[in-house]
């Protein structure tokens, strides 16, 4: 069993309730509008990160970062990217078993045509009346489930 910590929409804050509720994962995801390098290596202390860039990750800094991933969990493939909307394949027929994305800081989680689809919302400043979140997924050989986590004081 694997747990992958998600987070996105961070804007250079990192919460320390997000630090405590992705701590014990085994990877962390950020799918982009992550703000600041700062936010990487936070991330990076408590496991190792994969990161893509948001249409706010505009800087040198973030050109290291993709704008879309594939992250291997086992025999399981995850697809991030930051704005579902920009969805330029099929998933299932790609063989990815999870999409991951961010932008809308809308946390979600939905199924379709046997493909999960995660956004965990922002973890970062609040943004209107939405909640501020992170989520996590546990991943076996047979089963991946989906958990989005408020993490509002």
């Amino acid at each position: 069993m694997s747990v992958l910590g998600i987070i996105s929409d961070t804007h250079s804050l990192v919460r320390p309730e997000a630090i405590k509720a992705l701590q014990g994962c085994d990877r962390i995801v950020h799918a982009g509008d992550i703000g600041s390098m700062e936010v990487i290596e936070q991330l990076s202390a408590i496991a190792p990160v994969s990161a893509i860039r948001g249409n706010i990750d505009k800087n040198q800094w973030a050109t290291r970062f993709p704008e879309k991933e594939v992250v291997k969990i086992g025999d399981k493939y995850i697809y991030v990217l930051h704005n579902v909307h920009d969805l330029d394949l099929d998933p299932m027929a790609a063989g990815f078993d999870v999409v991951v994305s961010g932008h809308s800081h809308k946390p979600s989680i939905s199924k379709k045509n046997g493909v999960l689809y995660i956004n965990p919302g922002s973890a970062g400043p609040r943004r209107f009346t939405l909640p501020i979140a992170v989520a996590k997924l546990q991943i076996s050989k047979t089963d991946i489930t989906a958990k989005i986590i408020d993490i509002a004081t």
